[in-house]
């Protein structure tokens, strides 16, 4: 076509800018495709994907052209998209990032995977993830470690965050448009944050969990990952909705949240909670969190200091709900049906070779540990102790949301931490999700925005929480707070 640009430049393209190229003839699907499978190609060091699918992606790249041609392109005709490997996806490998479910090929397809094919996207691979999800760095995976493509100083590798690291990592260096991520503690916005992109946690129950590959199902919740705000809000439309095969999609509309990112934030109050200013928290960090408080005050928003005073309980209620719903869910993997299968003696014995061999280190710690929290004995004193202290984290939330509006704390107390300086206690681990983890116990929707960076050159992440399916609130001060920014991703610089 003429005045295509350069490959180079199509993999630098925002959804929304991709979208308007290909509607103008500026370019054809196949070309945008081409472009993605190429950067993928030169960046496979980074690890970000466990599968490719080049044949399928041209295919249906060909397909989106001839309607584009014909003027009936949808939603996101031709647009090459990453699927975390979370996601069944029809004839397609779905591992988890778990060697017991290596070679599986789903007879069906996700829900959210079905909706984003149904509206036009290219399907490119399938990214690498932390096993069953389990994880905050995206090193437990099977199929080996993801490397964030930002860079320190000293030229250490970096973990993207997790256990969406691999589709974190596939948007920051341009190996897919945008992505799908799953968030059960922060495993969309954690990465987003390490990585520099936005990424999106719903309401739960927005997004239809059919299809996606169950590591705690109260929790669990599919989200996108992109470049900027517009991208998300264009993503989550598609992705949501009303699923009647998923008891615990919750039957609400889907409203237009592009439109509701330009309404802006005169008007709002933005809640700033005391008791996420944790100790040890960095110093730009803290910096950035006050710059934020300043750009939506300028913008027109009412800033109010509000009290989540059962915050501090949040980490240990996540990890024993949490470990508790994985023991019930990995229960499945027996070697028998599906799957990995080590033989053995007895029935017994094949079960025991299977998830021996099948599970790698942390998903064996939490099958042990939710087993435990869920056994005779336990089960009054941990879990059911949680589940009411989850409630009473609710409503805190219920409380500040009487006051204000949304609520503006930062994504992570770090940035993203060197592959080769990782903490070996796992509780250290556990503690990358302290400010992630409320929001997924009083199922309310969240983002992560790129605000910033620390004095080591790092991205840096906000977070907006919201009340529950008010996304709106999110896209329209997640764009102030964007726009404010200024923020360049990797691809820029």
């Amino acid at each position: 076509m003429t005045n295509s640009p350069m490959k180079n430049d199509l993999v630098c393209l925002t959804l929304a800018e991709a979208k308007v190229g290909l509607h103008q003839k500026k370019f054809s699907a196949v070309e945008l495709t081409k472009a993605y499978l190429q950067a993928m190609e030169q960046h496979r060091s980074l690890n970000a994907y466990i599968l490719e699918t080049p044949e399928l992606a041209l295919e249906s790249a060909k397909k989106s052209d001839e309607r584009l041609a014909k003027g009936e392109g949808r939603e996101l005709e031709g647009i090459p998209l990453a699927i975390k490997d979370l996601f069944c996806t029809e004839g397609i490998q779905t591992t988890a990032g778990s060697h017991i479910l290596e070679g599986f090929k789903p007879a069906y397809e996700s829900t959210v995977s079905a909706n984003l094919k149904n509206a036009g996207a290219v399907c490119l691979g399938k990214t690498n993830m932390d096993e069953f999800a389990m994880g905050s760095a995206n090193i437990t995976s099977y199929y080996g470690n993801v490397i964030n493509p930002w860079k320190r100083a000293d030229g250490k590798d970096l973990t993207p965050g997790g256990s969406s690291g691999g589709s974190a990592s596939a948007v920051a260096r341009g190996l897919a448009v945008a992505a799908t991520g799953t968030d059960t503690g922060g495993s969309i916005r954690q990465p987003a944050a390490f990585s520099g992109i936005v990424g999106v946690k719903p309401t739960y129950g927005r997004c239809s969990r059919w299809g996606v590959v169950a590591f705690a199902s109260s929790l669990d919740q599919a989200g996108p990952m992109t470049r900027d705000v517009r991208d998300a809000a264009l993503m989550l439309e598609v992705m949501a909705g009303y699923d009647p095969k998923d008891s615990t999609s919750a039957p609400v509309d889907v409203p237009s949240f592009e439109m509701a990112m330009t309404q802006g934030v005169k008007g709002l109050r933005v809640g700033i909670p005391k008791e996420y200013r944790l100790e040890g928290m960095h110093e730009d960090l803290v910096a950035l969190w006050e710059r934020g408080t300043q750009w939506l005050k300028e913008a027109g928003a009412e800033i109010v200091d509000i009290s989540l005073p059962h915050t501090k309980y949040s980490l240990p209620t996540y990890y024993v709900l949490a470990p508790a719903e994985a023991s019930s869910n990995l229960a499945r993997y027996d070697g028998v049906r599906y799957g990995l299968r080590v033989p053995g003696k007895t029935l017994d014995e094949l079960y025991e070779n299977t998830r021996s061999d099948g599970f790698g280190v942390e998903v064996q710690r939490r099958i042990l540990i939710g087993t435990y929290v869920l056994s005779a004995g336990y089960y009054d004193a941990y879990y059911l102790k949680a589940q009411r202290v989850r409630k009473l984290i609710a409503q805190d939330f219920e409380v500040a949301f009487q006051k204000v509006d949304v609520i503006l704390t930062p994504t992570t107390p770090t940035a993203a931490f060197a592959l080769d300086e990782k903490p070996t206690d796992p509780v250290v681990m556990y503690l990358n999700d302290v400010l992630t983890v409320p929001a997924n116990l009083a199922g309310l929707p969240a983002i992560s925005i790129p605000a910033g960076l620390s004095k080591e050159g790092l991205p840096l992440g906000l977070q907006l929480i919201g009340p529950a399916f008010d996304e709106n609130v999110l896209f329209r001060a997640g764009r102030v707070l964007e726009e404010n920014a200024s923020f360049k991703p990797i691809l820029e610089r």
